[in-house]
């Protein structure tokens, strides 16, 4: 699940943006052709050690130039990647070879939707990198560290990339119907309550006038709401709690309440019709992570540049990232988890940033002149970097459970979409998607 810098990156701005679009999609629904097994060479001299590193999509390290970087660094070491296309076909393989033994990369990514049953089930067989050389848990984030650590303290999964969320907005949209487009003008609209970004779009809606749609989809307002809560589907002891925590229920209704006060342009994420909305003007506001700027200069292209902008959400959220494990299992387990403490490592993760647009869940980064001067010149030059920086400094520590990701996706594509495109209730949608989550939970 990835934009693009300015005044720094080394490649033009649209070039890191259609790279940025490819990778976004590599946390879970990337769609970038598998690299070949055997890629990469090392710089100088005659490799004594191969390290292969397993990935689904476009991952980034590759691309942005990391393992020749390692390997001009480490002469006798080789790095090969293989890449799935998709991780719904990556991980069950994953979980497979963790389960024999065999197989094995030296190092897997992990997807943040799956780290949890990692580290659940599987932290045995993997290396607690927490202890690997070089590694320093105060350059990263709290709440990311603490999703690739398992409940025996050992960290067996390194962060690369997340999601924090912004609010991207239509400037000529808000001009037209009477709201400020100064970023932060904009941001103190809704500041600190996603109701106040609810009772914004009723002021939008009233000097805009009916069909001209606040948001997206409701559904995409639910995934930003729920993910600025520190408990959301499971508690600390692992119980699903998903119908009785209010923060959840909380962020359902008020989605719902978007789309029936008629402020939703009833979209699907991630669908023709999504895109094109971005391109036709479809809608004034959508929840943003980095890598979803370049996506959006994709869709909505040349004609749009300058009219798009970034603001601070109302609470601070996240959507995507990654983890490196490295399995006990493997060949070289020393080698490689030496590799991943480099891989992670903030300085490595701010050229990724820069070169490819997945933003650095090591907060040291933030201060490296690639993250703190990033910019974005197609959403008028708006400081990306010290923007998603805020935000991912403010997310709460969550609790992260092995099959968020069934729930969500039900809340989302049974419970909401109903509400959304069909005009059912809230109560009938919430209904629907608890039916469906139980029966997917019980099988």
């Amino acid at each position: 699940m990835r934009a693009r810098s300015r005044p720094r990156p080394p490649a033009p701005l649209g070039a890191l943006a259609v790279a940025a679009a490819a990778a976004l999609l590599l946390a879970g629904c990337s769609q970038d052709p598998a690299d070949p097994p055997g890629q990469g060479a090392p710089a100088a001299g005659k490799a004594t050690t191969t390290l292969t590193v397993g990935v689904f999509g476009a991952f980034g390290l590759k691309e942005a130039g990391l393992y020749d970087e390692y390997m001009a660094q480490n002469p006798g070491v080789r790095i090969e990647q293989t890449s799935i296309e998709r991780n719904e076909n990556y991980y069950p393989q994953l979980l497979t070879h963790l389960g024999t033994g065999s197989g094995l990369a030296d190092v897997q990514a992990v997807e943040v939707n799956n780290i949890a049953e990692i580290t659940a089930t599987q932290a045995d067989k993997l290396v607690d990198l927490g202890k690997a050389p070089g590694v320093d848990k105060a350059a990263y984030l709290p709440w990311k560290w603490a999703q690739g650590t398992a409940k025996n303290g050992a960290t067996v999964g390194l962060g690369t990339d997340i999601g924090p969320e912004g609010i991207c907005y239509r400037k000529d949209l808000f001009a037209a119907a009477g709201l400020p487009t100064d970023r932060e003008a904009v941001g103190a609209l809704w500041a600190g309550d996603w109701n106040k970004y609810l009772e914004t779009g009723k002021a939008y809606k009233a000097k805009a006038g009916d069909g001209k749609a606040f948001v997206d989809s409701a559904s995409g307002v639910m995934a930003a709401v729920t993910g600025s809560s520190a408990q959301r589907f499971y508690d600390d002891q692992g119980k699903v709690v998903y119908k009785t925590n209010p923060a959840v229920r909380g962020a359902f209704d008020l989605a719902a309440a978007f789309a029936s006060e008629g402020l939703s342009a009833k979209l699907q994420q991630f669908t023709p019709a999504w895109d094109q909305g971005f391109s036709n003007a479809g809608f004034a506001t959508v929840s943003c992570p980095p890598w979803m700027l370049g996506y959006i200069q994709d869709k909505a292209g040349p004609a749009a540049e300058d009219k798009w902008d970034v603001a601070a959400a109302p609470k601070p959220s996240n959507w995507g990232g990654s983890f490196l494990v490295v399995p006990k299992a493997g060949k070289h387990a020393q080698e490689a988890a030496k590799l991943a403490a480099w891989l992670t490592a903030p300085a490595q993760q701010a050229k990724l940033f820069e070169k490819r647009g997945s933003f650095p869940s090591a907060s040291a980064a933030y201060k490296l002149p690639a993250v703190a001067g990033a910019h974005h010149a197609y959403f008028g030059d708006a400081p990306i970097g010290e923007i998603f920086a805020r935000a991912a400094e403010g997310v709460p520590v969550t609790v992260v459970g092995p099959k968020d990701l069934v729930i969500a996706q039900n809340l989302a594509d049974v419970g909401m979409l109903q509400i959304d495109q069909k005009g059912r209730s809230a109560q009938e949608g919430w209904d629907a998607a608890v039916a469906a989550i139980d029966n997917a939970l019980d099988r």
